[in-house]
């Protein structure tokens, strides 16, 4: 079967009466090798494969007439809409119009980095709509990117892989062998449990992995203070259950934000990163940019973990779709 006769025929799906306090996602690691140079530039390889990715699957599965994703008339049922613009039919919570998007993408050890012809390198993407699991989307549409060629230079790829991955990030079985999806190797999702296990840790370091912007209110917050971490990681998990999943967290919110307000930021060490994009449909600038670094904090912090853990796969704070916002939590008492 070559690339193009990729089915969609993909079971998958929420195992009945999942907890209320679980979170599950999918991921995979797409597997390339160059045939042409191929050149990330310094902050922006994440964003070069979001762009990339966008383009050709709505050249894919768009039909010619849909000029507005908002106005068209097809699509409740185009995957386009679905994943990679995805916005409001009916009243989503808090009143979103456009819902953030089902995936993210983890690039950022590729940036800065020049591939020479006939080397491999991969990044991975994150899913957490289980649905309709939307992986042979990611297949055919970076099928066609490489082939086509990514990044400034245009170099051209071969997709040779598509690993699942499991709970520890590892390569756990192939889902595409190059030529064939495999339906079938399909595992069951990576379930995130979020209930508090009676773990306790007093002295925890957050390592922001990737350029972070935190928003806090209206303004984008200049220190990361645990409650405004914890806040933008429980509020995404929530939001993204909600429209993806099996509905909203069933947590009490304020007795959480209460408790999570008395964890200390005890010390920082940041820098703050620059990058910006130009949008290719638009021509504007946007900012790309945030901190990196680490944030220790000491106090109850227990029942935060598996929030904090979370953050690595589903990311925190702004345009987390390309790949800001990944964090690692080590705990030191």
């Amino acid at each position: 079967m070559s690339t193009c006769d990729v089915s969609t025929e993909v079971s998958g799906g929420r195992p009945q009466g999942a907890s209320a306090l679980k979170f599950e996602l999918l991921a995979f690691r797409l597997h390339f090798q160059a045939r042409d140079s191929i050149f990330f530039p310094p902050g922006k390889s994440g964003n070069i494969v979001r762009g990339a990715f966008g383009t050709i699957f709505r050249q894919l599965v768009c039909i010619p007439e849909c000029h507005d994703r908002k106005a068209c008339k097809e699509r409740g049922d185009c995957p386009y809409a679905r994943i990679f613009e995805p916005a409001a039919q009916f009243e989503g919570p808090s009143g979103l119009k456009d819902w953030p998007r089902p995936f993210v993408f983890r690039a950022a050890h590729l940036d800065g980095t020049k591939i020479a012809p006939g080397k491999s390198f991969y990044f991975d993407v994150h899913l957490f709509d289980l649905k309709d699991p939307a992986i042979v989307y990611f297949v055919l549409a970076f099928a066609e990117v490489v082939k086509q060629g990514i990044g400034p230079s245009r170099g051209r790829a071969a997709l040779t892989r598509v690993d699942q991955l499991d709970a520890n990030g590892k390569p756990a079985v192939a889902v595409y062998d190059g030529r064939t999806f495999l339906p079938a190797q399909l595992q069951p999702p990576i379930v995130l449990d979020l209930s508090p296990g009676g773990e306790s840790a007093s002295n925890v370091v957050v390592h922001f992995t990737t350029p972070t912007e935190l928003k806090h209110g209206e303004l984008l917050a200049t220190r990361p203070e645990f409650s405004v971490l914890f806040g933008r990681i429980r509020d995404r998990l929530s939001t993204l259950r909600a429209l993806y999943g099996p509905g909203p967290l069933e947590i009490d919110f304020t007795a959480l934000g209460e408790r999570a307000a008395a964890v200390k930021l005890a010390s920082l060490k940041l820098e703050f990163s620059e990058a910006e994009r130009k949008s290719a449909r638009t021509g504007e600038r946007h900012p790309l940019g945030g901190f990196v670094g680490k944030a220790r904090y000491e106090g109850a912090i227990g029942e935060f973990l598996p929030y904090l853990r979370a953050g690595k796969w589903i990311g925190v704070g702004r345009q987390t779709v390309w790949g800001k916002g990944v964090i690692e939590t080590e705990i030191l008492g």
